[in-house]
Formats: structure tokens, C-alpha cells, sequence
């Protein structure tokens, strides 16, 4: 692998904001999210990062550049619409890890990076303690799509291999503009859980 992978605290990643900011819009310009993001909103959400008592950045730089990220933040200090789904489930959001985002350049995929972003924060969620599982969501998008792209092969695989499986019936909206959008909408989203404690 030709990058270096660093863990960070919230605060200490305020640094890379701009780079971080950048990368979120590029990567997440392309299918599924379609993302028409902005500087000011990407600012705006990596502070909630910094601010939140146990998040981590995992960082990968080739030399001074950020090739990619990614956050977690225990879910007790997450937005409501991340936690609501799991407490109408019965699970307690004091004992669930939630991972932000994986963002990577494209040139730089296919080196273990992935790999790495979730071994570091599977390890920095059993260093807090207490917790039992780790999980993210994923956009759903139809398979007719319009902007979906020919050659387009989902992360799901990649995921199990990491012990991750789908729960579908655990599922969320959020809101952002896609890049053939005029004004924000919302997307629906479903979680994949894998858990780390007994």
C-alpha cells in the first residue's frame, strides 16, 4: 500500500478539514450518492465530528495529501434520525459504534485502504468500551437508475467479508441534493451491523 493510515481524534483532524471537505464532495459526487455537496455544508458536518466525545477521523495520505477518510462517533451522540430505527428495534444506542463515511480517490482503491478504515475504527470502538456493534448505512438507489453506471458493482460483498450483514428492516432518510437536483430531497438508507461484543 503506498499511503499512511492515521487515527485521530475529532479535534486533532480539524486541521485536514479543507482536504477532508474537498474529498467528501468528489467521491460523493459519483453513483449512488450523487452528491451536489458544498464547502459550507461539508465544513458544517465534519465539525460534528470534532465536537462529539469518542468520534475518530482514520485518514489516508500519500505524503501531505488526504486520499481518503473515514469517521465514527458513538451513536448516543448522534443525530436522531441515525438513532431512531435502532431504539424502535430495541437496541441501545449507548452500546452501538456508528461509522460516518469511506471515502477514497479512485486511483488509490484496491491497496487495502478500505480494509484498514475498518479495522481502525472497529479498534477504536472496542477501546471505549462498552460497545457491542458497529454499523453504517448505505443509499439505496433502483436498479434502472438512470445515472447507474453500466460497469456499477455494490460494496455488499466487500462488506460481509468484513462481518458486516444487511438489515434492511433497520432504515432511515436522510437529505442532501443530487447532482440533477434543484433542491434537496430525501434518499432512503438501510444499516449493516456487524457485532464486535459479546
Amino acid at each position: 500500500m503506498t499511503v499512511e493510515i492515521k487515527s485521530l481524534s475529532g479535534i486533532d483532524a480539524v486541521p485536514y478539514f479543507d482536504d477532508l471537505a474537498h474529498l467528501r464532495i468528489t467521491v460523493f459526487r459519483a453513483f449512488p450518492y450523487l452528491y451536489d455537496g458544498t464547502l459550507e455544508h461539508e465544513r458544517e458536518y465534519l465539525a460534528t465530528y470534532a465536537q462529539a466525545d469518542g468520534a475518530v477521523f482514520v485518514l489516508a495520505l500519500d505524503g501531505d495529501k488526504v486520499v481518503g477518510m473515514s469517521t465514527g462517533m458513538p451513536m448516543a451522540v448522534e443525530t436522531e434520525e441515525v438513532k431512531a430505527p435502532f431504539i424502535a428495534a430495541g437496541y441501545d444506542p449507548e452500546r452501538i459504534f456508528y461509522f460516518g463515511e469511506s471515502v477514497l480517490l479512485d486511483t488509490y482503491r484496491g491497496q487495502g485502504a478500505g480494509v484498514r478504515f475498518f479495522e481502525e475504527r472497529e479498534g477504536h470502538a472496542k477501546r471505549l468500551g462498552g460497545i457491542e456493534w458497529c454499523t453504517f448505512c448505505a443509499v439505496e438507489r433502483p436498479d434502472n437508475h438512470p445515472r447507474r453506471p453500466a460497469d456499477y458493482v455494490p460494496l455488499n460483498a466487500f462488506w460481509e467479508k468484513r462481518g458486516y450483514r444487511h438489515h434492511p428492516e433497520l432504515h432511515t432518510t436522510f437529505t442532501w441534493q443530487d447532482l440533477d437536483e434543484t433542491s434537496k430531497s430525501s434518499k432512503p438508507l438501510s444499516f449493516w451491523m456487524k457485532r464486535i461484543a459479546p
